[in-house]
């Protein structure tokens, strides 16, 4: 005992490597490595991690336990609302660089500020990293906020080396007439059937009152409709499939006129990131969660407190 304590206080304290312990204790190399061990198996060497500060190891770690997650990331952020949109896009950015693989699908939502920002602060990969990028909502709009859903979808396929997908549709069209007969159209038709190909889906999460990037692109929903919404107990959406607070989903009164991923098809891909941060998003994140909408989430660390909190 007392040679293993000198062995791991030379390795763990002072730094000395080992071979030179080898040397200065006259034994061989093999037989260090394997006091060092033991000194592990025993309980002598314990390691414990200290996370610096604005790095959240902790919450994440119980978020993922919470709520059944895949993974989840949880950022340092100042102020609310649409402050914490840098934060969270860098955070993307950062985690989509680490493990984005060879291959992918991703589908994107078309509509989301905090996912447009999140390709700005993206850098480019020197290899190819996805075959294509999709839209999974219609990405057509008023004309004045239409190359933002055009923007992302572009610069994403062009930073994976992947070809874009357009979705040549509003989200929400006037009937269902009007839908049934976009989903017969070519072009809408190879969309939809790439969604089945999906590995990867990059999501917003809404609340029942629109963004204002949504709102300007004429995608958005009436105040009928919220009112509707609410009485059916609706806290948020992703991809303009609306939920309550345990994450089911609730009949909304324009399902039939959304051109979009339908709910069983999102849940099927394998990875489902969502960004979405702000305490007046704490309802509809955690209704995404609950419902496992999402297996994937990066928020900011007030939102995960509050996910805790329950």
């Amino acid at each position: 005992m007392r040679l293993l304590i000198k062995v791991a206080r030379m390795y763990h304290e002072r730094g000395v490597r080992q071979p030179e312990i080898a040397a200065h204790l006259n034994m061989s190399q093999p037989r260090v490595s394997r006091l060092l061990k033991e000194a592990v198996d025993r309980g002598v060497v314990r390691t414990v991690v200290v996370s610096p500060e604005g790095v959240h190891a902790e919450l994440e770690e119980a978020l993922v336990e919470r709520y059944g997650l895949r993974d989840a990331v949880v950022v340092e952020v100042e102020g609310s609302g649409a402050d914490v949109i840098p934060a969270l896009a860098a955070a993307t950015a950062t985690y989509l660089d680490a493990t984005l693989k060879g291959g992918e699908v991703i589908g994107v939502s078309s509509w989301s500020a905090t996912l447009l920002e999140s390709v700005k602060v993206m850098r480019a990969r020197t290899s190819s990293v996805a075959h294509e990028v999709v839209q999974i909502v219609g990405g057509s709009g008023s004309p004045e906020v239409q190359l933002h859903a055009t923007r992302l979808t572009s610069r994403l396929a062009e930073l994976t080396g992947a070809r874009p997908v357009f979705a040549p549709s509003a989200a929400l069209v006037g009937s269902r007439e009007l839908r049934v007969l976009l989903a017969q159209e070519p072009a809408m038709v190879g969309v939809m059937q790439a969604w089945s190909r999906l590995t990867l889906a990059l999501l917003g999460i809404g609340s029942l009152d629109p963004s204002p990037l949504l709102r300007r692109s004429g995608n958005a929903i009436t105040t009928q409709d919220q009112r509707a919404l609410k009485k059916l107990g609706a806290v948020g959406d992703v991809c303009a499939r609306y939920f309550d607070a345990d994450g089911n989903s609730v009949g909304a009164p324009f399902n039939d006129r959304l051109i979009g991923i339908d709910p069983d098809q999102l849940r099927a891909v394998e990875r489902r990131i969502a960004v979405a941060g702000g305490m007046d998003k704490v309802a509809a994140i955690r209704g995404a969660v609950r419902g496992r909408w999402i297996n994937i989430l990066v928020t900011d660390v007030d939102v995960a407190r509050e996910l805790l909190s329950d």
